[in-house]
């Protein structure tokens, strides 16, 4: 008999639907990010010369980050408070960090449905007593009132929301984030953020970040999402410094810090965030444009609801719906387009949606515009099968 005995879990879907069709040879209009820049335009767009990089000492950072990055993060979304800051790998290393130390078995904790599986597997693999914030109730930028008073009450620990939503697009106003952060204030329950895709916005402004002056907040940040960085593999936490230090022994034990090349890179990228975002947001507005356009000429097989932020949306197929089908019939279907017409979508049950996928539009023009012709070949070639 063996001794390796490795424990089985089943993978997130959305994870391992990557792993096995991501590919450099496809029509990606999955993501829901913004395109990645090369390395040479972001020395050229953050200034940062190559004697820059020769300094660099490839000695230890610090559990918490380098002071250069905290800070630079600070400025933008803490308040300038660097102390209550954490740079981690990733915003999944932030979430697992603050959620694992936040979190008890007991814990009542209110999460958004369908919303980014790291956000819904700590409360869940803890213990807690889980309770599902449902997408109808977010409508016209504000969560019905009637919903907010019964999902948050005094009992209530945390509320996990994901701002612009996820794959919907669906975000709140500033009022709705003011009705809120009113209502877990009161209750004493904390607030966890993620702001991912928050600083593009389609409705309404750019919200600012409830970590900023939230003493019972926990926000994420990423320069995956809009900064069009997903390689650097830097993600932050905003939250209250007795909460970050209570993270540092799990850290301490698996990974302990980032790289001091990175820690620059990433300093540089947030003090140059607004020209990084900026020009990711405009193409992304375009390609948003057309995409209003394409829904409309394809109504008769595609419904949605149009994306209030972010550069992702979750179109649903109306032949999936129709036919009431399983989480299996949007798989395939998605399998089927990439294999005729080396497009990639993301299904929907990756997100508890089994009649819709992601649609990314962050990525260069030509790119999603040829994705989407496929996309549009295919749904006529299910129309006339049907």
């Amino acid at each position: 008999m063996s001794i390796l005995r490795p424990r089985r879990e089943d993978p997130p879907v959305l994870e391992e639907w990557y792993r096995r069709h991501l590919a450099p040879d496809v029509h990606d209009i999955s993501s829901s990010g913004v395109h990645p820049y090369t390395f040479a335009e972001i020395r050229d767009l953050c200034r940062i010369p190559a004697e820059d990089l020769d300094k660099i000492v490839m000695d230890d950072s610090v559990s918490q980050g380098g002071a250069g990055i905290r800070q630079a993060i600070a400025d933008r979304y803490a308040g300038g408070d660097a102390e209550r800051v954490l740079v981690t790998h990733g915003s999944s290393e932030a979430i697992a960090l603050t959620l694992s130390t936040l979190l008890r078995p007991g814990d009542r904790v209110v999460v958004q449905e369908g919303i980014y599986h790291s956000l819904g597997h700590y409360p869940v693999a803890t213990g807690c007593e889980v309770t599902g914030l449902p997408a109808a109730a977010v409508r016209d930028g504000e969560i019905d009132p009637e919903a907010l008073e019964a999902l948050i009450t005094p009992r209530t620990a945390a509320v996990i929301v994901n701002f612009p939503h996820n794959p919907t697009g669906i975000t709140l106003s500033p009022r709705g984030l003011d009705a809120l952060t009113e209502r877990t204030a009161a209750t004493g329950a904390v607030l966890v953020w993620d702001a991912a895709t928050a600083e593009i916005a389609h409705r309404w402004e750019v919200l600012p970040d409830p970590g900023a002056a939230g003493a019972h907040t926990v926000s994420y940040g990423t320069f995956s999402k809009t900064f069009g960085l997903p390689g650097l593999r830097v993600g932050w936490a905003v939250a209250p410094k007795e909460l970050l230090t209570a993270t540092f022994p799990l850290r301490d034990r698996t990974t302990l810090f980032l790289s001091p090349l990175v820690e620059l890179i990433a300093e540089r990228a947030m003090r140059s965030a607004d020209v990084l975002i900026g020009m990711r947001a405009a193409e992304a507005r375009d390609n948003l444009a057309h995409l209003n356009d394409w829904v409309a000429e394809h109504e008769d097989v595609v419904r949605w609801t149009p994306p209030e932020g972010g550069v992702c949306a979750l179109p649903v197929f109306r032949e999936l719906e129709r036919a009431e089908a399983g989480p299996q019939a949007v798989e395939a279907f998605c399998r089927e387009l990439l294999a005729r017409h080396r497009t990639l979508l993301v299904p929907g049950t990756a997100f508890g949606a089994p009649h819709g996928a992601r649609l990314g539009f962050g990525g260069p023009a030509a790119c999603f515009r040829a994705g989407l012709a496929e996309l549009s070949a295919f749904l006529r070639t299910h129309k006339a099968a049907r």
